[in-house]
């Protein structure tokens, strides 16, 4: 069995180092524990911090594409690598190392294909309450999104298995965390949860660089999840709001006119109309996505598939940089 714990890193040549002398080199259950280093961009010397620590793998972005895409990177990377297990964890020492086997031991039992470190939120001092809120609201749209009982689904540290790992298609271009989660919930993987440790705050989180912009990618991610992952709901939820909305003049203008008042509430007519007219459209919308999502669906197990074939863990390796 191999383990690889990969790091997705941007510019950090002065806490990677740290994280990386708590990485272990032996977990209970793997006959090899390999370390793989995702260079986003990194315009420090963070790759050269990497090899004097003794990284044995380091593939490259030549510029910045944000952590997303350096996580579905260092995912393809650990297949390609022959991973059984890929555990991630964050370079600026967030998460306590020492609890990788806390989220290895359930996979190496066949009890779980994902599992997340749930993190203290509600005592991490470095948190602001605003920060604490939003990561409650995050984890409440996946549980209701993904049908988990997820307490922290902001959480980067996590271990996937071989197979889990193949059929995850992440799309957003921000974070993988949330989306990530719905993904294995709705295709039915076995997702743990278990309690972790965090570690001193090292420097001010490179995801969250203001707290606006933080709220505005977090609703505009929300949004995104449950209209690629709930499209009849989302839509179907909008045009029904439509409907009811129109049909509230509607009946308003039916009643003056029944008691012959309805020559002077023709404005009520015309707004019946249109938000009706609006809301029937949303529902076809909804109707529409829904067999478009099913359509994704199809592509990604034929994704998983050809892949799965294609897969050979004993061929050579290619250089990383």
């Amino acid at each position: 069995m191999k383990l690889i714990i990969q790091i997705p890193c941007f510019n950090e040549a002065q806490t990677l180092a740290i994280a990386l002398a708590d990485l272990p080199r032996k977990v209970p259950g793997f006959d090899v524990v390999e370390w793989l280093i995702i260079d986003d961009g990194s315009k420090d010397q963070t790759v050269e911090v990497a090899r004097r620590h003794g990284v044995d793998h380091i593939v490259r972005h030549t510029h910045n594409r944000g952590l997303a895409c350096a996580f579905k990177t260092g995912l393809d990377e650990c297949l390609r690598l022959g991973a059984d297990v890929i555990v991630n964890t964050d370079a600026d020492n967030q998460y306590v190392a020492a609890d990788i086997p806390l989220l290895t031991q359930p996979i190496v039992d066949s009890r779980a294909e994902i599992v997340v470190g749930a993190r203290p939120i509600a005592t991490i001092s470095h948190f602001s309450p605003l920060k604490k809120l939003l990561q409650w609201v995050g984890s409440s749209v996946v549980r209701l999104a993904s049908g988990t009982r997820v307490p922290d689904a902001p959480s980067g540290f996590r271990a996937i298995a071989r197979e889990a790992a193949q059929r995850l298609v992440v799309f957003s271009e921000y974070t993988y965390t949330l989306e990530m989660i719905i993904q294995a919930g709705q295709k039915d993987m076995a997702i743990l949860f278990v309690p972790v440790r965090v570690n001193a705050d090292l420097r001010p989180s490179r995801l969250v660089r203001s707290m606006f912009s933080y709220v505005q990618r977090s609703i505009v991610t929300i949004i995104r999840i449950f209209a690629i992952y709930r499209p009849f709901r989302f839509f179907g939820s909008i045009g029904l709001l439509f409907i009811v909305a129109g049909l509230i003049p509607g009946v308003r203008f039916l009643f003056k006119f029944w008691l012959g008042q309805g020559d002077g509430h023709i404005q009520s007519l015309i707004l019946a109309a249109v938000l009706l007219g609006i809301g029937f459209q949303t529902l076809l919308i909804a109707f529409v996505a829904d067999l478009l999502a099913a359509n994704r669906k199809l592509l990604e197990d034929v994704r998983y598939r050809t892949a799965d074939h294609a897969s050979d863990p004993s061929r050579e390796k290619m250089p990383h940089d």
